[in-house]
C-alpha cells in the first residue's frame, strides 16, 4: 500500500516507492505510453516529488531496469546459497524466467524500441544487457569448475543464448500463444541437456 502524498518518508523509501509504482506502469503498459503523471499517481504522490527523485521519466526508467535486475539477480544468488551450484542451476531458469517475464524482458524489449531515437537509452541498455551476461557467464564457469557443466561450452556464448531466451519470454508474452509453457519447459530441458552433456 503507497502512503498517502503527504507523507514524507526518507528519500530512500521515496525513491524505492517510486521505482515500485514505475515497474508496474512499464510492465503494464509502455515507456513510450506511460507518463510521469501516470506514474507519480501510482505512486501516491504529485509529479513535483517525483522530479525530486528523478530529473526525467528516462531516468526512473533507468533505475527500474537495475532494480529489475538486482532483485532477480539475488533470487539466483539466493538459491545457489541454499542448494548449491550444483543443484542451483537446475531451478534458476524456471523460476527466474518466470519472474523475468514480467521484469526485464519487457523493459528490454520497450528501450530496444526507443533506442534508435534515444542515445542515452541505447548506451544504457547495451551496458546494462552486457552486465547481465557477464554474470551468466562467470555462473557457467563456476558450474564448469564444478563439473555441473561440460568443459567444453563455450561460456561467453551460452550466456548471449540465455540472454536471447529471456527475450524470447517477452516475444512469446507479447504475440500471445506462440509458446506454451510446454514448450518453455522442452527448451529449458534441451538447454540443461547440452550444458551437462547428461541425457
Amino acid at each position: 500500500m503507497t502512503p498517502a502524498s503527504g507523507t514524507r518518508l526518507p528519500a530512500v523509501e521515496r525513491r524505492r516507492e517510486l521505482v515500485d509504482a514505475a515497474l508496474h506502469v512499464f510492465s503494464e503498459g509502455s515507456y513510450a505510453g506511460a507518463t510521469t503523471a501516470e506514474i507519480a499517481r501510482a505512486a501516491g504522490v504529485s509529479e513535483p516529488i517525483l522530479y525530486r527523485h528523478f530529473p526525467s521519466k528516462r531516468d526512473l526508467y533507468f533505475a527500474c531496469l537495475d532494480e529489475a535486475w538486482e532483485r532477480i539477480r539475488g533470487r539466483i544468488e539466493a538459491q545457489i546459497e541454499e542448494l548449491g551450484p550444483e543443484e542451483g542451476w537446475r531451478s534458476v531458469a524456471p523460476s527466474t524466467l518466470r519472474e523475468m517475464k514480467f521484469l526485464l524482458p519487457s523493459l528490454w524489449m520497450q528501450a530496444i524500441t526507443e533506442a534508435g531515437e534515444d542515445d542515452e537509452i541505447r548506451r544504457h541498455v547495451r551496458r546494462h544487457m552486457r552486465e547481465v551476461h557477464d554474470f551468466f557467464a562467470d555462473f557457467i564457469r563456476r558450474l564448469q569448475g564444478t563439473g555441473a557443466i561440460r568443459r567444453d561450452r563455450d561460456p561467453e556464448a551460452e550466456a548471449w543464448i540465455f540472454v536471447a531466451a529471456i527475450m524470447l519470454v517477452s516475444i512469446a508474452d507479447r504475440l500471445g500463444g506462440l509458446l506454451s509453457a510446454e514448450d518453455f519447459g522442452a527448451i529449458l530441458a534441451q538447454r540443461h541437456r547440452w550444458l551437462s552433456g547428461r541425457p
